[in-house]
């Protein structure tokens, strides 16, 4: 160990602490976060400074980008050559910044993501945009410091009559925290930036009314503003960007997508082969070819198969591409070297402050430098006053400095004017300079009292700041390039949507779609009755029920899965409309289908959803029971409902307050009851308990009713037409897990039975019957016999050769004006 040299023991537990902590800072406020006055990071500000020290005005001749690059690390930025280069060609790309500050000449990369040439190849310039942000910098605007190698000075933040940080955005990830800032539209700023000055009480409502919300460089829309309105508020938000698109086509023939606009940041090649990808993996379907016909404007023709529906295909494009993405908004800035979350006002008060600042210090320093020239003239004007004196003075003296000394002793001249006299040029003593001097003397004065009335008046002060920045914002300020458009969350449908019956049908190839319920006119027990759906070959209605138009829908598929839906979602159509496939609507698996379905109001009163369950049925007879909270969060995606075992499906789900009594029936005619109490509530994954024992393999169950009153009746109804109604009561209470006991007399002239309903009131009520060719009949419960259970029923509807029943469902409340009835033979 060398003299003079000694060994500190440390732990190394701390010199850790304390390096990465040092480390941490450093990234922090050396790197990775913006300035909230300037809104740059260091290397952004020395690429800047750099450039303006090497006079690259934007209307000088460009530099190449090496020169730049050089001059930036030899001086103030002693780092990799990549990153000032890298720095450089973003602030020079107009997909990248909104407001572009580095005007470049070459090959500065693409929206493909194609890299830039190299810097020895491409040459730079400022934006005129920059020289504003640099304006009066010579002027002791701000705070100078040491370089790295303390032979330079650099500024520590640029006067920046723009609000930079708010019109360009930032990102960047330090330690422990990270900013991701949006870009805004200029004039938008500005706007509000001038509100705030005027109204230093204005919250962040008031200044929204200025700004509608970021504005990307690469346009876009914006899809709700609830994530604005956060971001706005509390600093941090998220809002999800479309892609622009129109539709291209004559009818009949095929059709075009053209997206013309994608979200911010999005590679356009990547997404290209993203599409292409999805088409081969037969993930999106509809799509025939895809072609990028882009320019200098983008324009990728996604071409749509013959049959394709545009919509459709453009919503799935949204949802399986980066053709939607969601921007998360972190506004993190430095303040005064401490990083902050800021909302929209903060980040406004504090570049206010910030100009206000730049604006005394340079009023300041024109002060001084008005007062110095005065001086001087001052001077000048007592020589020429006494100029014969003067001449002779100087003429006796021997040396410059004995005439200094002689007019400082004569006259009572400073040194500065003094020595002002001496250097004036001959020129100077004829009559029409000496007016000129008088009249720089006077403008000189006028514009002293001006610069002090600035700083003896704050109201003054803000004033020139509101003055220049809307100068800016009329020089530089553009129309908007990101629509905004309100998400369907943030309208409230119920107010624009009547919550009318509907009457929703599911076709067993997974169509849907709702009905007026008004379309739908009672027939009398036995009618032919009408045409309820249009079908494709081999595909009939399964399922049809109804619901209010505000009410959630939950589907459960024969997998056990559920998902959510508004009845007002489902698309609209006529009676006899084929209705929507379901895979539009939900993220249903193709190989799914579904099998079971239920209503319920809404998901917000927590005391209805603790005190409910959900009563399932599967075809091997399988019963579960689960509470309604476990379901009120659905993913997109689904979420399971119940554990299926192999050769089952879910058939049946039913809502449940607990005190009810559960009827399951089965093909070949049995049907078991018992309480809803002794099945014990289990999670949603669960697979449940044995409800009923199956006659035979080829026994299933067909349904199952829910019932709270012995006075109940159920009704069945047989695969051949037939049907009847028996009281609850007749069903004896057994315990689950039994074979039960008849239900319906079985017979060739009846068919096996294929539903059971519950009837609440018999004189309220109709039912909804189709038949697998589409024929549907409403039929009043008043009107079908109540018979005991060993009986086969009566006709309710005639069905055409080779006909059954494929669906039958309950109507609430019948149309009280009735069609013409039709009646047959029981």
């Amino acid at each position: 160990m060398a003299e003079g040299q000694k060994i500190v023991t440390r732990i190394i537990e701390e010199e850790m602490k304390n390096a990465y902590i040092d480390y941490s800072m450093s990234v922090i406020v050396a790197r990775a976060l913006p300035d909230v006055r300037d809104g740059l990071k260091p290397v952004h500000r020395r690429v800047l400074y750099g450039m303006s020290e090497l006079g690259l005005a934007s209307n000088r001749p460009p530099k190449k980008s090496a020169r730049i690059v050089g001059e930036v690390l030899g001086k103030f930025h002693p780092h990799g050559d990549s990153a000032v280069y890298d720095t450089m060609v973003r602030m020079a790309q107009p997909w990248s910044l909104r407001y572009p500050l580095v005007d470049g000449q070459g090959n500065f990369g693409s929206v493909d993501g194609d890299n830039p040439a190299a810097m020895r190849y491409t040459e730079a310039r400022l934006k005129r945009m920059a020289e504003e942000m640099l304006a009066d910098l010579e002027k002791n605007t701000v705070d100078f410091r040491p370089n790295f190698d303390d032979s330079l000075t650099e500024p520590s933040v640029l006067p920046a009559k723009i609000p930079n940080l708010l019109v360009n955005g930032a990102s960047g990830i330090a330690v422990g925290m990270a900013t991701n800032m949006p870009p805004h539209n200029l004039r938008e700023i500005v706007a509000a930036t001038v509100a705030y000055i005027e109204n230093r009480d204005i919250d962040v409502e008031g200044l929204m009314q200025h700004v509608s919300g970021p504005d990307f460089p690469t346009g876009g829309t914006i899809y709700g503003v609830e994530g604005i309105r956060a971001a706005y508020e509390t600093g941090r938000g998220r809002v999800v960007i479309r892609s622009k698109a129109e539709f291209e086509g004559e009818p009949g023939e095929r059709e075009r997508i053209i997206i013309t606009e994608i979200p911010y940041q999005v590679n356009k090649a990547t997404t290209i082969q993203k599409i292409s990808q999805l088409v081969s993996e037969k993930r999106l379907e509809g799509i025939a070819d895809i072609n990028d016909e882009s320019d200098s404007n983008i324009r990728i023709v996604v071409e749509l198969k013959r049959d394709a529906n545009p919509k459709v295909v453009l919503n799935k494009l949204f949802q399986l591409t980066p053709l939607q993405t969601s921007f998360s908004i972190n506004n993190v800035a430095l303040v005064k070297g401490r990083p902050y979350t800021l909302n929209l006002k903060d980040l406004i008060r504090h570049f206010v402050d910030h100009r206000h600042e730049v604006l005394i210090r340079r009023t300041q320093y024109d002060l001084e430098e008005a007062r110095k020239r005065a001086h001087i003239l001052e001077g000048l004007l007592i020589a020429l006053d006494h100029l014969d004196e003067v001449i002779a003075l100087i003429r006796a003296s021997r040396t410059p400095d004995e005439a200094q000394t002689g007019l400082m002793e004569r006259f009572g001249l400073s040194e500065i004017q003094s020595k002002a006299i001496l250097d004036m040029r001959l020129q100077r003593l004829t009559g029409l300079e000496r007016e000129k001097i008088q009249e720089q003397y006077r403008e000189i004065k006028g514009k002293i009292d001006y610069l002090e009335s600035i700083l003896a008046s704050e109201e003054l002060q803000m004033s020139i700041i509101k003055d220049e920045l809307i100068t800016v914002g009329e020089q530089f300020g553009d129309p908007r390039r990101t629509d905004i458009t309100l998400a369907e969350g943030e309208i409230r449908m119920e107010d624009i949507i009547a919550n009318d019956e509907m009457v929703v049908t599911i076709s067993n190839q997974g169509y849907i779609k709702r009905t007026p319920s008004s379309e739908y006119q009672a027939q009398g027990r036995g009618g032919k009755g009408f045409k309820a759906a249009g079908r494709k070959e081999s595909d009939f209605v399964e399922h049809l029920f109804v619901a209010k138009a505000h009410h959630f829908l939950m589907l459960f598929t024969e997998k056990g899965k559920c998902y959510w839906l508004r009845v007002y979602e489902i698309p609209e159509g006529e009676r006899t409309a084929k209705g929507r496939a379901i895979q539009n609507l939900i993220q249903i698996d193709t190989d799914d289908s579904v099998k079971a379905f239920m209503t319920v109001e809404n998901f917000e009163d927590q005391a209805f959803l603790d005190s409910h369950s959900i009563l399932m049925v599967t075809k091997l007879g399988q019963v579960k029971k689960t509470l309604l909270r476990e379901y009120s969060r659905p993913r997109a995606s689904g979420i399971n409902a119940i554990t299926i075992i192999e050769g089952d499906t879910l058939l049946e789900a039913r809502l449940s307050d607990g005190n009810s009594e559960i009827v399951i029936a089965t093909k070949m005619g049995s049907a078991i009851r018992f309480r809803a109490s002794d099945v014990r509530e289990v999670g949603r994954t669960a697979m449940g308990v044995r409800g009923i024992s199956l006659q035979g393999p080829q026994d299933e169950v067909v349904g199952m009713a829910v019932a709270s009153d012995e006075s109940q009746l159920v009704l069945v109804v047989s695969e051949k037409g037939f049907g009847k109604q028996t009281p609850v009561s007749d069903y004896r209470l057994i315990a689950r897990g039994g074979k039960g006991v008849k239900n319906l007399n079985v017979t060739d002239k009846t068919g096996y039975v294929v539903s059971i309903k519950l009837i609440e009131d018999k004189e309220e009520e109709d039912i909804m019957i189709i038949t697998k060719m589409g024929n549907a009949v409403r039929i009043a419960t008043k009107d079908i016999k109540t018979q005991g259970r060993n009986t086969q029923g009566v006709t309710l509807i005639r069905l055409r050769d080779g006909d059954e029943i494929a669906s039958v469902t309950k109507v609430a409340e019948r149309d009280e004006e009735e069609g013409e009835a039709e009646t047959a033979e029981e």
